[in-house]
């Protein structure tokens, strides 16, 4: 175990070096997370425009059923990947670490390095995308001032939440996620009032709309083939929702409290609150608007929500603006999140020397203020809206930033299945911390579904008369990205094209790990209050 023949190579501290691990001095991060913040800072990350919006576009281009389907089926995807993650992090829960890390520890530094910088490319432009979501819906109260002004505000907001101590960052984000789930949660209940009839004008909807226009609107042809391009054109779309939303958790271990505690609870949580809010929305999104309403086409703001378009039919006059707060609120808390994991994939990356060694300095209270800086730089591109419109440059970052996500959960995959073979090989899979079901099976299908989904994420532009450069560009200029990177870095580094098992470091890190659960002290509910918050929380 631990050999050293994959460290003798050009670049070899980016392997598994305990520098890296005990990161001390000026590269010190603080553990200044309670499980409440990293569950609901996944969740805020989950549930942004791609629910409130973009799942409009989905209905009107697939219908009811394929909405549906669609999420259901992402939703266990992303179990899965919270799965593996949560296996890999509860284990090694140190500080400054991220998904790169581990892929450089248990598969190969090159690998390790394309996967790091793809995932900074995503997250910063998820900040851009959602900051542009955010000055669209800022921009519908149709106030007198230029589009600019508003990018500008959310994104010096965002920048001084993340600046601040992480706690502060988490109990922000803590907040503003509550408040767009405590929304989620009265739409779905006002949508089951609508569909028994209750609204004002006492219309019962029942199941109307899955009857007229449809359940299915057939995609690109007629027929069978159709109806199933349909549901595979809604799972696609359905990934920009989630897209990077498991790994929030996992780069949060190194900054949470009582980590091999509080990393497999926020999991098992988060993947169930998940399935309530996304199941039930999109259910209620189908039953209270039809699939034809033109109102789904097109729309840049909150009147392309199809909650805003069902609450209008049903006669409930002026909730439109509480909804657009809402999506404001959703937008803002998801750029928040967004860029605390850019800016952690950087900090992480610049400990292993993947990325220059400035983007490790932090500041008095353990922020990482250098990275931040330089992620959120690049979300100045939401100032694209100035010159386009705001749906064509937001469409614009949604295409990227799926495909990257795509490209970085089959590397997590990877990563888990040479993780579990390893520990397999020396015969501890026993001694892992937390270890979840249906494994490595689960992982396996998933892989081959999320690989397919990856090659035919664009597949609208191959269909006859179809095909432009945008489009195509827009669905696949991510895997020659990724692809060079890879390989350049192998080329240029001579690393091995994979860690052999019986090479892999599986013990690193694991003494001080369990030292640090052994002075933890588990909290002891002493009433009945207590004991709903622990279970809450």
């Amino acid at each position: 175990m631990g050999g050293k023949e994959e460290n003798e190579y050009k670049g070899e501290e980016q392997g598994t070096n305990p520098e890296f691990n005990l990161a001390r001095g000026n590269h010190q991060l603080e553990r200044g997370l309670q499980s409440r913040h990293i569950q609901f800072l996944a969740l805020g990350g989950a549930i942004g425009t791609g629910l409130f919006v973009g799942s409009g576009s989905i209905l009107s281009d697939s219908g009811p059923a394929p909405l549906f389907l669609g999420y259901l089926s992402m939703i266990f995807v992303v179990w899965t990947i919270m799965n593996d993650l949560a296996e890999m992090v509860t284990y090694l829960p140190m500080k400054g670490i991220s998904v790169p890390y581990f892929v450089a520890r248990f598969v190969e530094p090159s690998l390790a390095f394309a996967a790091g910088w793809n995932y900074w490319y995503a997250y910063a432009m998820l900040v851009a995308a959602e900051t542009s979501a955010a000055a669209i819906v800022l921009d519908y109260w149709n106030a007198p001032v230029n589009v600019a002004v508003w990018i500008t505000m959310v994104l010096v907001i965002i920048l001084l939440l993340n600046v601040i101590a992480v706690s502060f960052f988490g109990e922000a984000e803590f907040w503003f996620a509550s408040i767009k789930l405590l929304t989620i949660l009265g739409l779905i209940i006002l949508g089951v009032v609508l569909f028994f009839g209750g609204g004002p004008t006492h219309d019962r909807l029942g199941f109307r709309y899955w009857e007229h226009p449809g359940a299915f609107k057939e995609y690109q042809t007629s027929g069978a083939t159709g109806r199933f391009l349909a549901y595979w054109h809604a799972f696609v779309k359905a990934g920009f929702a989630f897209i990077t939303s498991p790994e929030l958790i996992a780069i949060a271990a190194g900054e949470t409290v009582d980590p091999r505690r509080n990393i497999p609870k926020a999991a098992k949580r988060f993947v169930w609150r998940l399935a309530i809010f996304y199941g039930f929305s999109s259910l209620i999104i189908g039953v209270i608007v039809p699939s034809n309403d033109k109102g789904l086409l097109g729309a840049s703001n909150a009147s392309a929500s199809p909650f805003v378009l069902g609450i209008q039919r049903a006669g409930i006059h002026g909730f439109n603006h509480a909804i657009n707060a809402a999506i404001l609120t959703s937008a803002w808390s998801a750029g928040n999140s967004f860029l605390y994991s850019g800016s952690r994939v950087l900090y992480s990356m610049s400990l292993s020397n993947q990325a220059p060694k400035f983007f490790s300095t932090t500041n008095s209270r353990g922020v990482p203020y250098v990275a931040i800086l330089f992620t959120w730089a690049f979300a100045l591109l939401a100032y694209l809206n100035v010159s386009n419109t705001g749906a064509t440059v937001f469409n614009w970052f949604v295409n990227i930033s799926t495909i990257s996500g795509f490209i970085a959960w089959i590397v997590v995959m990877i990563t888990y299945l040479r993780f579990r073979a390893a520990f397999e090989y020396n015969g501890l899979l026993h001694t892992l911390p937390y270890r979840t079901p249906f494994q490595p099976y689960a992982t396996y299908i998933t892989l081959f579904i999320i690989s397919i989904l990856t090659l035919t994420n664009g597949f609208q532009v191959f269909w006859p008369d179809k095909f432009n450069v945008s489009d195509f560009l827009a669905a696949y200029i991510t895997l020659p990205i990724f692809l060079v990177l890879y390989l350049g870095h192998k080329v240029w580094c001579r690393t091995p094209w994979a860690i052999r098992v019986e090479d892999v470091d599986v013990l690193t890190g694991k003494k001080e790990m369990d030292e640090l659960a052994e002075m933890e002290v588990e909290r002891v509910p002493r009433n009945w209050v207590q004991r709903v918050w622990f279970w809450v929380a």
